[in-house]
């Protein structure tokens, strides 16, 4: 997107990628059906961004959701809003819109380098790259950098940039699971039994630090490790800083949302006859399977025993996670560089001339559509910015040579 504003503004831009092909986690986001953005409310929608709504509200005031489906038509591909209010291309898939958008730039003049890796900078203040002829040096105006955060390293962003820039004196955020699952201490007999099986049609509600009540509707999926799935993800931010501010934190289930508490206690206290208590539960509560197992994950033999108990337990199971998982499995990264170091154009106080755009930047937000929505919003933003600067440089040097000696 930066290359795209600073090519259509008359510049000459390079793009240096490390990957042997450009856009290798974009293509990723499009596998199961690229979602590039959300039809959800202006306000709404920039509340998602939580701690740094202002700072990315300023981006998609100038490039928004409409705005993204709109620079989409333009190059062919349509889009349309689902029933979750996502918004996806009508194939479902990013390689269109990228074939698209790299012919449209190339055509606009931009070059593209593949297998060029970052090393940082040469005394002289020029770019330096690792590339499979050797080492090249690069001398340029402006920098845009986007070298994303930690997760998916195998797809070009492991964070090897962030010791680059913290010992130029750049304030970066420690790089963190966004969007990502968690550990859970199964018993053996779970994790064998219904690894990799989905847990559907269920509420999970999170009170979190501040005392707020966060509470979210989906489902999941039981791994070998703990829980994942988009229901997971929802409240990743809030359990992710809650386990790191006391070791721990307990996610609560509702496993029979559509029953009330009272219901779901005279259905259990009806006697049993000769059914085994699987079947009464799945009888009498719509408990079975995977649910069934993780209520005796939870259960002692007297909640079992009693309906009150058991009643309880299925509209509120504690699920106990004991830790994230690791940064390079997660969806997204939270953390990264600081906008304190940052100025209004989104360049680096402590280098000039030099701007940042994308993950790399802290903030964070769930999947939907807005992690790519502000990441192109923020690519457009950092390249207007560098026009602004490269504008104040040139009159300053006008200036310059116009005063009298």
């Amino acid at each position: 997107m930066a290359a795209e504003v600073l090519s259509n503004a008359g510049m000459r831009v390079d793009v240096f990628d490390a990957m042997p092909s450009v856009a290798r986690k974009f293509l990723l986001a499009g596998r199961g059906g690229l979602n590039l953005t959300h039809a959800e409310a202006p306000e709404p929608f920039v509340a998602r961004y939580g701690a740094r709504r202002a700072e990315v509200g300023r981006w998609l005031a100038e490039f928004g959701p409409q705005q993204l489906r709109d620079w989409a038509h333009a190059l062919g591909i349509e889009t349309f809003v689902g029933s979750s209010g996502r918004v996806f291309p009508q194939e479902m898939k990013a390689a269109p819109l990228l074939r698209a958008w790299l012919h449209r730039l190339r055509g606009a003049g931009v070059s593209f380098h593949a297998r060029h890796h970052w090393l940082g900078w040469d005394g002289d203040g020029s770019l330096r790259f690792a590339t499979p002829a050797g080492e090249l040096k690069v001398g340029a105006d402006a920098t845009v950098l986007a070298l994303g955060g930690g997760s998916w390293a195998r797809l070009g962003s492991d964070g090897a940039w962030v010791p680059l820039l913290a010992t130029r004196g750049v304030e970066v955020q420690t790089l963190r699971p966004a969007n990502c699952g968690f550990n859970v201490a199964w018993s053996e007999h779970l994790r064998l039994r219904f690894a990799g099986t989905p847990v559907k049609t269920v509420s999970a509600s999170f009170i979190a630090q501040d005392g707020s009540v966060n509470r979210q509707d989906g489902e999941f999926l039981i791994t070998q490790h703990g829980v994942e799935g988009s229901l997971i993800y929802a409240l990743s931010a809030l359990l992710r800083d809650c386990i790191e501010a006391s070791g721990g934190a307990v996610l609560h289930l509702d496993l029979a949302p559509g029953r009330d508490l009272a219901r779901l206690t005279r259905n259990l206290a009806q006697p049993r006859g000769r059914d085994s208590l699987s079947n009464h539960l799945r009888r009498r509560a719509g408990i079975a399977g995977v649910k069934a197992a993780l209520l005796h994950e939870s259960a002692a033999p007297d909640d079992l025993a009693t309906p009150e108990r058991l009643a309880a337990l299925i509209k509120s199971l504690p699920l106990r996670l004991t830790s994230p998982r690791p940064l390079d499995e997660a969806i997204s990264s939270a953390g990264g560089v600081d906008f304190a170091a940052l100025d209004g154009n989104l360049m680096l106080k402590a280098l000039p001339g030099t701007f940042c755009a994308g993950e790399m930047l802290d903030w964070e937000a769930p999947t939907g559509g807005y992690l790519l929505t502000a990441c192109f919003a923020s690519g457009r933003a950092a390249a207007q910015g560098l026009l602004r600067w490269l504008d104040g440089a040139k009159n300053a040097d006008a200036r310059k040579c116009a005063d009298p000696l």
